[in-house]
This record gives C-alpha cells, sequence and structure tokens, in this order.
C-alpha cells in the first residue's frame, strides 16, 4: 500500500468539530461519495497540522486532531468586516430584501475579481455590514476522519488546466473551494 508523502493523490472524508469549553459541536462532514481530494505537499491551503497528521498514512488509516484557531482558519481579523452600501445589492434598483439578511452567506466578486463569500451581520438604512471571515475564523477545531485512497498524482492533477484545488476540488466559491468544501464558508481542510 502507497503512504501519503509530496506529490502522492488523497482523498479523505472527515466531520470537522467546533470545540468549545462546553463541548464539541459537528460543522462540516465530507461524505465518502464527493471525498476531499488534495496533491499532498502541493495543494494550496490545507492546514498544516493536518497536513501533518495525514502525513505517512494509508488508505483506510483513520486520522483525530485537534487544531488551535492560529494554526487551523486563524484568528477573526476585525479588518475583514466591511461596511459596503446598499446600493450594491439592488436587482433592477430595488435592494433585494430575501437574500440579504443576517446570517445568510453572500457570494460577492473583489475588485481583484475573486469570488469570496461573506456573511451578512447587519443591515441599515444605508449599509450592509458584511464579515469576510472564515467561519471558523478563532475556533479550536478537530478534525476526524478517514483516508479514502492514496496514489500517484497524475500529470494533469499535478498542472490542471483550471485553477482551484488541485484541479480535485469539486466547489468553487472563489479563490480556491466553495460552501462546505476543502476551503468553504462551511469549513473544510483548506483556508
Amino acid at each position: 500500500m502507497e503512504k501519503i508523502e509530496p506529490g502522492k493523490y488523497v482523498e479523505m472524508v472527515y466531520d470537522l468539530y467546533s470545540v468549545e469549553p462546553q463541548g464539541e459541536t459537528l460543522v462540516h462532514q465530507v461524505d465518502a461519495d464527493d471525498p476531499e481530494k488534495i496533491i499532498f505537499g502541493i495543494t494550496p491551503g490545507v492546514i498544516k497540522p493536518l497536513e501533518k497528521a495525514i502525513e505517512g498514512l494509508q488508505a483506510g488509516e483513520k486520522f483525530n486532531i485537534i487544531v488551535s484557531a492560529s494554526d487551523g482558519f486563524g484568528m477573526h481579523n476585525p479588518e475583514d468586516v466591511a461596511r459596503l452600501e446598499k446600493e450594491i445589492f439592488e436587482i433592477d434598483g430595488k435592494f433585494d430584501t430575501e437574500r440579504i439578511v443576517p446570517g445568510a452567506y453572500i457570494p460577492m466578486i473583489t475588485a481583484d475579481g475573486f469570488q469570496i463569500s461573506g456573511k451578512v451581520v447587519e443591515v441599515t438604512d444605508t449599509e450592509v455590514v458584511m464579515d469576510f471571515n472564515h467561519p471558523m475564523a478563532g475556533k479550536t477545531t478537530r478534525f476526524s476522519g478517514t483516508i479514502k485512497t492514496v496514489r500517484d498524482a497524475t500529470d494533469e492533477e499535478l498542472h490542471p488546466a483550471k485553477g482551484g484545488c488541485c484541479g480535485g476540488c469539486s466547489h468553487d466559491n472563489g479563490s480556491s473551494c466553495g460552501e462546505g468544501g476543502c476551503c468553504g464558508s462551511e469549513g473544510g481542510c483548506c483556508h
């Protein structure tokens, strides 16, 4: 059996928990039918303690790692909270009151053309306050899962024609992966 080492294609399934003093809360599950796909040591943004925990594992082996906020999804950054004019959220001259509500995650485009997801924090008479921090920012997390596949990466996987997570992640919300996926707004192994 092959072991996880740099350049290997890896598929894994896992549960992601938020670890609080009062206990753990399941925040994301990666299903066996749609596993997390990375090229070990090459896919950008994989959380380093998770990467270290799975190195050397073989298909079928389990992992369980607790990751501090600073080593995982980062600390909450107040500079990633923005006050945006309400006009940005208008459709045909009318504010979108159905989608732009506190707690909703809204896909947006940066000035550089990247799609990102932000959480609506507040809607005022003139502004919408958006938080673009990762939803798990500032939280200790635990990854508990199983390695599904370990094999040599193909040339196409090492050099994908399109952007994204090594060409293996099937989600899309901007700079890498999307809602609930490897970089997603509901959690996942990348940030």
